[in-house]
């Protein structure tokens, strides 16, 4: 695992910043960047938060708090999902259960994670609707109800193929979340 330090000087150098404009930009001493750098001491608190601010990333990536890069379970992650066809509500229950215990301990579960769950839900409350409203018209003969049974059959569809997708992108190396971020329920 990289230090701090090096991790530091990585991300400055991407951004084509110099020590002396991170030092300036960051308001935080030439000499003390240069000693982080040097992995001579290590960046705490309000110091390390503007160095971060500066080079737009949280201190928590920064850290790693210990967590290992776990590419198997991401993939796991991404089709646990598909325990909906098996389970009701599996498609959120089994990725949060997954979730909550590895999410500080897998680089990028956190966010991935979160993503998931949020669409999850949103799919789960769109599912939901299509084949109530479905069944609601049919009984009532109200309408066109062939449509929602349609858009219900799509929704399924749709959340087979994601996970089954973004499963394999993992195992191609793209580690970034996936899922669209629609609205933040779970964070």
């Amino acid at each position: 695992m990289n230090e701090i330090g090096e991790k530091i000087r990585e991300l400055r150098k991407k951004k084509g910043l110099s020590q002396e404009e991170l030092a300036d930009s960051s308001k935080v001493n030439l000499r003390t960047i240069q000693r982080i750098e040097n992995n001579e001491s290590e960046p705490r608190g309000k110091t390390l938060n503007l160095i971060c601010e500066v080079l737009d990333l949280n201190a928590e990536d920064i850290l790693d708090y210990g967590k290992q890069p776990d590419k198997n379970y991401l993939i796991l992650f991404h089709l646990s999902v598909i325990a909906f066809l098996v389970i009701p509500l599996g498609n959120i229950i089994l990725p949060l259960i997954l979730w909550l215990t590895k999410k500080d301990k897998i680089i990028g579960l956190k966010e991935i994670g979160a993503n998931l769950l949020n669409f999850q839900i949103i799919w789960t409350v769109f599912a939901f609707l299509s084949i109530t409203g479905f069944v609601l018209c049919k009984i009532l003969h109200y309408g066109p109800y062939e449509i929602l049974f349609y858009a219900f059959i799509t929704l399924y569809v749709l959340n087979v193929i994601l996970p089954i997708l973004f499963a394999i992108k993992i195992n191609q190396g793209k580690t970034e979340s996936l899922y669209p971020n629609l609205i933040k329920l779970v964070k």
